[in-house]
């Protein structure tokens, strides 16, 4: 009974055995299923992940700016002046420098530049991922923005083809034009365009522009301050730029320093040395009141050249040692009398004989009032008048021993008086001119003609309508500043008649 039963027990692990096989070949099978699922969707994202990365770049270049924009410069113009000494006295517009080639830069100022804007820029492929991540780290400890991770050649795609606006769209558009910029050109030729476009302040664009407006030198004669303070302004050249507070552009330029120590590229003695020995910038080229001056020049230019296409450098007559000495005595007179004769405002010419004007003053402050009291502003002329009419008197015959009665003279309701109010009697024109008697002048206006008496001041410069009435000897028309100066040209020149010029 026993002997039946043992074949059945050795049958179970028969049975057992023959079912492992069946789950080993499973799990391979599941195995290989799960990875080709997972090749499948990764193959999916991918191809959509592509396509839409394709989108999103087509979407960010399709109006990308025309790349030819490189080759063309600014078309902005500007105008730099000169005054007769050579020095410049002034600049208006953009200024933008001549192309300075990099090996005629100093190494110190291409240091200075690549240590405190890019120091990886020799190193990247125009974007910086590294100097991104540590820009962001930084401003986000400090909850502000205190870097930035922009590449030199993302600045130069920046300023030469895109606006200033802030959006993701324009980020990416700078992020591509700089991976062409590095397809197309070399590093030295990128720097090269960069410090030759790059803002500088002031109204400056270029390297040679900014040696010459802060130093009046050219980029070759540089020392390392100057290099430092050139480097700095390129953060933010409106706020550290030295003609509008130089303590913080030295304090910037220190900085530059201290980034060019920590690049390797200075010492530590260097740097010190170069800290005790600042830049220093020029001086501006004059008294500010100089701007009534250059608005005139300015104003007269399209009769010269029509409109300007390009730079200028204009040649003026200025001398700029009698501009800040006609200003200094304005200051003066004002100081001295203008409360007392209730004198709120003035305005002085300074013209040669041959009709150059020397200096111009328009106002008391032309940061307060830009109205050009000297060009723009018409006055009674009163007594200085008087020469005019007795010119006319000469030219018809009379003469300086002509004599004329100084007595009471009526026209209606109106009455000439003297300012001594007495008479002089029988006085000859040389006398009654010299002593500006004005019943003498009304008279001798009378006898030579008023309207005579217009055609020669017309004649001699004066341009303002001038009204024949009996008032006219006593300069009751107004007339302006630079035409009545002009006017009294002839008399210092041998009677030539001229023109007010500002440009030689």
């Amino acid at each position: 009974t026993g002997s039946p039963c043992m074949p059945e027990k050795r049958k179970k692990p028969a049975n057992k055995s023959r079912r492992k096989p069946a789950t080993a070949r499973a799990a391979p099978r599941t195995r290989a299923s799960l990875l080709r699922r997972v090749s499948y969707w990764s193959a999916v994202l991918l191809l959509w992940g592509g396509i839409a990365a394709a989108l999103l770049l087509a979407w960010f270049a399709y109006d990308l700016p025309d790349t030819d924009m490189l080759g063309r410069g600014r078309t902005s113009t500007g105008i730099t002046f000169l005054g007769a000494n050579g020095e410049t006295v002034g600049t208006r517009g953009d200024i933008v420098g001549a192309t300075v080639r990099l090996r005629e830069m100093p190494t110190h100022l291409v240091n200075a530049v690549i240590a405190t804007e890019d120091r990886r820029f020799y190193s990247h492929i125009g974007v910086d991922p590294w100097g991104l991540l540590r820009a962001a780290w930084a401003n986000l400890r400090a909850g502000r923005i205190v870097q930035g991770g922009s590449t030199i050649t993302q600045q130069l795609a920046k300023n030469v083809f895109l606006t200033p606006e802030r959006s993701i769209r324009r980020k990416a558009q700078e992020l591509l034009l700089a991976v062409w910029l590095e397809q197309q050109y070399s590093k030295d030729e990128i720097l090269t365009l960069y410090l030759n476009r790059v803002y500088f302040g002031s109204g400056t664009y270029g390297i040679s522009a900014a040696a010459q407006k802060y130093f009046g030198k050219s980029v070759g004669a540089l020392d390392l301050s100057e290099a430092a303070m050139l480097a700095g302004l390129l953060k933010a050249p409106s706020r550290y730029a030295p003609t509008r507070d130089l303590a913080l552009a030295r304090a910037r330029a220190n900085q530059v320093l201290a980034n060019m120590v920590d690049a390797g590229f200075l010492t530590g003695d260097g740097a010190s040395a170069a800290s005790r020995r600042p830049a220093t910038v020029r001086a501006s080229g004059g008294a500010y009141g100089v701007q009534y001056y250059l608005d005139w020049v300015v104003d007269r230019l399209p009769d010269y050249i029509g409109r300007p296409d390009a730079d200028l450098i204009v040649e003026t007559t200025l001398d700029p040692r009698l501009q800040l000495l006609a200003e200094e005595k304005m200051a003066a007179a004002f100081a001295k009398a203008g409360t007392a004769a209730r004198v709120g405002q003035g305005a002085m010419v300074v013209l040669a004989p041959d009709g150059a004007v020397r200096a111009m003053v328009g106002g008391r402050s032309y940061a307060k009032s830009q109205f050009n009291r000297a060009t723009q502003a018409r006055r009674q002329p009163g007594s200085a008048f008087k020469p005019f009419v007795y010119l006319t008197a000469l030219e018809r015959g009379m003469t300086p021993d002509t004599m004329m009665r100084d007595s009471p003279l009526i026209f209606g309701d109106w009455q000439p008086r003297n300012f001594s109010g007495k008479f002089a009697g029988e006085v000859s024109l040389e006398v009654a001119l010299r002593d500006s008697i004005n019943t003498v002048a009304v008279k001798v206006s009378e006898k030579a003609g008023r309207h005579r008496v217009i055609d020669t001041a017309h004649r001699l410069g004066i341009l303002s309508d001038l009204q024949p009435t009996p008032a006219l000897a006593l300069g009751a028309s107004e007339v302006g500043l630079l035409e009545l100066t002009t006017a009294y040209a002839p008399f210092a020149n041998g009677g030539r008649a001229v023109l007010p010029h500002g440009i030689r």
